[in-house]
C-alpha cells in the first residue's frame, strides 16, 4: 500500500520514464522547387515523458541529421533521448529532425534556386510549425540547433544566419567547412566526380556524391545534365582550372570562410560548440580546428574538443557525444 501511495503523490515523468516519437509531413512553400524535389517533407519530434498530460511548456532542440540521413528517430536514438532526462543529463526537452534527404542524399541546409530553399524552410517554416502545434517555449532563448556530419555543419551555418532565431549551436563533425584534405582541390575526388558521366554510376560513389549534392545547393546550373551543377574545380588532364565565379559560391556557404561577415551574429549567442573525433577522416580535425582559430581570433567565445573517436563510434551511444556532450550542453545554455 505504501508503495501504491507513493505512486500516486510521484510526478507522472518519473512514473513513465519514456517520452513519444510523432512525426508530420510539413507542406514548404520554401522548398516548391525546379530541381524534383518533394516539398513536403517529414518531420519526427521526440516528446518527454509526461508531455500529454502535462501543460507544460518546453525549449525545442532543432536536430539536423548527416548525409544520406533522413528525419527518422530510431530505437537506439529514442533510447538516449529518453536516458538523457532519466539520468539528470537534461531536464525534459523536445527535439525535432525534419527529412532533408534529397535525390542526391542531402539537401546541405542550404538556399538553392534549383532544389530550393532549405535555410528558410529550417529556420522559419519548421519553427512556425513547431511552435504553433507544440508546446514549446517560442523565444530565440529557448531555441537550441545541433546535428552531424552534414547537420553539424548545417547547424553551425544556419545557426550564423539565424541569431534571432537560435541562442545556442552544437555542431559535432560538421562537414565541409572549409576546402581541405578529402575535399580540397587537389585531391582526389574532383578528378573522381569529373570522370563519372551517368546518374548511376555517380550512385556508386561518395565523394563525387557529396560533391554533386553540395554542386546542386550552392552551384546550380539546370541547363547541365545529368547533375545540374557546376563545380569550382576541373581538370584537363593533370593541370587543375580554377573556376573563379563558382569557386566564390562555394565559399559564401563554407563557415571557415563566412566567419568575418559574420562575426557579429555569432556574439549574439548564448553559447556555441563544435567537437570531432581524433581518428575521423582526415578533414574534420583540420576544418573544425581552423574554423575555431578563425573564431578565437576574432573573440568570438565557444567551445572546441577533439575526443578519441571516429565519425560515427561516439555519437548515437550510451557514451557517445549525443548523452554526455550536446544535450548537457542545451541543458547548460538554453531557457526551460
Amino acid at each position: 500500500m505504501k508503495c501504491f501511495l507513493l505512486l500516486l503523490f510521484l510526478p507522472l515523468s518519473v512514473i513513465c520514464q519514456d517520452g513519444k516519437v510523432v512525426s508530420f509531413i510539413l507542406e514548404s512553400k520554401a522548398l516548391i522547387n525546379e530541381g524534383g524535389e518533394n516539398p513536403n517533407r517529414k518531420c519526427s519530434v521526440y516528446l518527454p515523458p509526461g508531455y500529454e498530460n502535462s501543460d507544460e511548456r518546453y525549449p525545442v532542440i532543432y536536430y539536423l541529421h548527416g548525409f544520406t540521413g533522413t528525419d527518422s528517430i530510431y530505437t537506439q536514438m529514442k533510447a538516449v533521448l529518453d536516458a538523457a532526462i532519466l539520468k539528470k543529463k537534461i531536464r525534459p526537452y523536445i527535439l525535432v529532425i525534419s527529412d532533408q534527404n534529397t535525390l542526391f542524399q542531402g539537401s546541405f541546409y542550404s538556399k538553392s534556386s534549383y532544389i530550393g530553399d532549405w535555410d528558410t524552410f529550417t529556420a522559419t517554416e519548421l519553427v512556425e510549425y513547431m511552435d504553433s502545434h507544440f508546446r514549446t517555449i517560442p523565444d530565440r532563448k529557448s531555441r537550441g540547433i545541433g546535428g552531424h556530419s552534414m547537420g553539424g555543419y548545417g547547424a553551425i551555418k544556419i545557426g550564423m544566419l539565424h541569431p534571432e532565431t537560435f541562442s545556442v549551436m552544437y555542431g559535432m563533425s560538421p562537414g565541409l567547412m572549409a576546402f581541405v584534405k578529402e575535399f580540397g582541390p587537389n585531391s582526389r575526388s574532383f578528378k573522381e566526380l569529373q570522370e563519372v558521366k551517368t546518374v548511376e554510376e555517380l550512385r556508386k560513389t561518395y565523394y563525387p556524391k557529396v560533391l554533386v549534392a553540395v554542386g546542386r545547393a550552392w552551384s546550380p546550373n539546370p541547363n547541365k545534365p545529368p547533375f545540374y551543377c557546376d563545380m569550382p574545380f576541373t581538370y584537363e588532364g593533370d593541370s587543375m582550372i580554377v573556376h573563379e565565379d563558382i569557386l566564390e559560391k562555394w565559399h559564401a556557404n563554407m563557415p571557415v570562410e563566412m566567419v568575418n561577415e559574420y562575426a557579429d551574429n555569432l556574439r549574439k549567442y548564448t553559447a556555441i560548440k563544435l567537437d570531432w573525433g581524433r581518428n575521423d577522416a582526415p578533414r574534420f580535425p583540420q576544418q573544425n580546428m581552423l574554423f575555431s582559430v578563425r573564431l578565437e581570433n576574432l573573440g568570438i567565445n565557444h567551445y572546441a574538443e577533439e575526443y578519441i573517436g571516429d565519425h560515427v563510434n561516439k555519437i548515437w551511444t550510451m557514451d557517445g557525444r549525443v548523452l554526455n556532450a550536446m544535450l548537457p550542453f542545451f541543458d547548460d545554455y538554453l531557457e526551460f
